[in-house]
């Protein structure tokens, strides 16, 4: 594949925990959360987004949300369960993304916050106006923010994508 086609990076936050007496990489998700996971998943499906990759933190809670939410897509994309997702800082996201292969044209991100919104406000030159402002309001569990990139996935860096789209279950 060209690196000249336009890529998305989608963003998808961790659906709702649940805080049982378990340390907090081992936290599965609540009730509401394994609600709102399939929706994410159906919500990407429904907008045709189909990554070829994905990158998962290694936490029971994003591992879960993913479960649910790859059922709704039309394609299974190859997963990769990264560590560094985990607590994960926006410079340490944004050198996860570096490190996708040129040939995937849509790479989908499964982490935490802050790390997640702050990633999503870092990579976001432009954008939607609206999109943008309720991403200022907080990334909801269960959120998804899109992204436009144009480039090589070694050359993402702040400021090199556009926001297309932002949704939350809670919207």
């Amino acid at each position: 594949m060209s690196v000249d086609v336009p890529r998305n990076i989608v963003l998808l936050r961790h659906a709702k925990a649940d805080w049982p007496q378990v340390a907090d990489h081992e936290r599965p998700l609540a009730e509401r959360g394994r609600r709102d996971a399939p929706a994410a998943g159906e919500w990407l499906a429904e907008h045709g987004i189909n990554p070829q990759l994905t990158y998962c933190s290694t936490a029971a809670r994003t591992r879960e949300t993913w479960k649910l939410a790859v059922q709704h897509l039309p394609k299974r994309p190859r997963t990769v369960y990264e560590d560094r997702l985990y607590e994960a800082s926006p410079g340490q996201i944004i050198e996860i993304i570096n490190e996708a292969p040129d040939e995937v044209r849509d790479l989908l991100v499964i982490g935490h916050n802050p790390g997640v919104q702050a990633v999503t406000d870092l990579l976001a030159g432009s954008g939607d106006r609206d999109a943008r402002e309720r991403i200022s309001r907080g990334f909801p569990t269960a959120a998804v923010a899109v992204l436009r990139y144009q480039g090589p996935w070694k050359s993402v860096e702040p400021g090199a994508a556009e926001l297309t789209d932002f949704w939350s279950p809670r919207a």
